[in-house]
């Protein structure tokens, strides 16, 4: 029965590395977070890594991450709630491929500049690409 689930995930990733993968559903997800908030107008700032260097990506993952879930309690939305807690899944599994990376000289979330809502969303897509595409 377990097998039926893995061949569609197969099926679905098919000619992408898993992590890879993984970090294209994000995308798709944060497209579909970004749809849903023009619906419901959530009206919060949130700490955003808008310049992350290459050295910090994983650090800042993790802000974006944290800064996630606050979107997710402002809003009643169940489907946002359920995009939200899929998105973290898959990013964390994404981030796990890095080992327990020790990223120094990185700033702390609550360092970072707070902005709204839509700027918070595209800057965490430009850290997703970092991850699909390491420079």
């Amino acid at each position: 029965i377990q097998l039926g689930a893995v061949d569609l995930c197969r099926c679905i990733s098919a000619g992408l590395p898993k992590t890879e993968a993984n970090w294209q559903h994000v995308i798709s997800d944060l497209k579909r977070i970004e749809d849903l908030i023009q619906s419901i107008h959530i009206d919060a700032t949130l700490y955003t890594e808008s310049d992350v260097h290459p050295n910090c990506k994983v650090t800042a993952m993790k802000c974006f991450l944290l800064e996630l879930q606050v979107i997710s309690h402002e809003s009643r939305s169940r489907t946002l709630h359920e995009t939200v807690e899929n998105l973290i899944i898959l990013a964390n599994s994404g981030l796990s491929s890095n080992g327990n990376v020790t990223e120094s000289g990185c700033k702390e979330c609550e360092e970072l500049e707070e902005k709204n809502i839509k700027e918070f969303l595209e800057s965490f897509v430009h850290i997703v690409q970092m991850f699909i595409n390491p420079s």
